[in-house]
């Protein structure tokens, strides 16, 4: 009888064997990155040839509407399927209750008619959440000083109708409080937008990550009680993620959002384990930040960190990316094929 092999030992095993050459290597790759994989946020404010820089996010601008659409175009030449929009809302049209947001001539609302109106291939995701119509600068009403869920939730339901009936793709309820994907999937059904998606923020925790988003919508320096803990989940936390997305699945969401990104690729994995439901990982402002600031300061490769990062949301599960580098990465993945 001839001696078995060793299959499983030096020399017999050579795993560098398949990393020998380009061709080899992209045979053997186990995760897939596309243009198509990515949504890109972008921020919208009030007049026109506006298009101004948010100093805590090197390259990324709020865009009038006249600009925003030229976005939307490069959107679509860059083959990314999904744009999502966040206003930054006068300070003279914030209150208490936030209810500029259910307005339904407000800014997101305009911007969304005129998007689907020039570029009706081009996914349109809304943002559902007070936090940059509230004077206080929290996601929900405020009552002695905490955010009142259920007065919240209808607010909440009334902002969805009004960005649904502009012709909104996806929403997007960002809010955290609790119930507020079955009562929206409920509005969208007795008013027949049976095709509208939820995408819900259902993991979504009290970051650090956050604050330069926050300067770009202009709602961090109005932040009442400054932090968002009593409804944003605490990093500690990793079971109650999974309860919280096995809840909004139960109510209608059509997929999960997990956020902040990078500090929870587990958390992304444990989901799109435990669930054969779509999850999205959010790569937030202050991810970005810190990866354009390193490479500003020529520390890091731009390029070479960015598109690692993308790739380690896929490797972890994702079923796609919210990215500000959506348009770099994607000009870099068409210019790679």
């Amino acid at each position: 009888m001839s001696p078995q092999p060793l299959t499983g030992k030096y020399p017999f095993n050579r795993p560098r064997r398949t990393r020998a050459s380009g061709w080899s290597r992209d045979l053997h790759g186990e995760t897939r990155l596309s243009e198509k994989d990515l949504i890109w946020p972008l921020f919208v404010r009030e007049g026109s040839g506006i298009s101004e820089a948010i100093p805590s996010m090197p390259g990324v601008r709020r865009h009038s509407l006249d600009k925003l659409l030229k976005e939307a175009e490069k959107a679509c030449s860059l083959g990314i399927p999904a744009i999502a929009l966040f206003p930054q809302v006068e300070s003279d049209l914030k209150d208490d209750e936030g209810s500029e947001g259910y307005n339904e001539g407000n800014l997101v609302c305009r911007s969304v008619r005129q998007l689907k109106k020039e570029f009706p291939d081009l996914g349109v995701i809304c943002d559902v959440a007070l936090d940059p119509y509230t004077s206080h600068g929290q996601d929900g009403i405020l009552i002695d000083d905490y955010v009142h869920n259920d007065q919240t939730v209808e607010a909440l339901v009334r902002q969805a109708a009004v960005q649904v009936d502009a012709g909104c793709d996806i929403l997007a309820p960002s809010d955290m409080m609790d119930g507020r994907i079955g009562q929206i999937r409920s509005m969208l059904e007795n008013l027949g937008h049976h095709n509208t998606q939820i995408m819900a923020y259902s993991a979504k925790y009290a970051s650090a990550f956050y604050g330069p988003f926050r300067d770009a919508v202009g709602s961090g320096g109005n932040l009442k009680g400054g932090n968002k803990k009593t409804y944003q989940m605490d990093p500690a936390n990793s079971l109650e993620a999974l309860r919280e997305v096995a809840m909004d699945i139960e109510e209608g969401a059509d997929s999960v959002i997990v956020k902040p990104g990078m500090p929870c690729l587990d958390i992304i994995r444990m989901i799109s384990s435990e669930f054969s439901h779509p999850v999205f990982a959010y790569q937030v402002s202050g991810e970005y930040a810190m990866l354009m600031a390193a490479a500003d300061k020529g520390w890091l490769d731009r390029d070479a960190v960015m598109m690692e990062s993308l790739l380690a949301f896929k490797r972890a599960g994702a079923t796609g990316i919210w990215t500000y580098f959506a348009p770099a990465a994607a000009k870099i993945l068409k210019d790679t094929l």
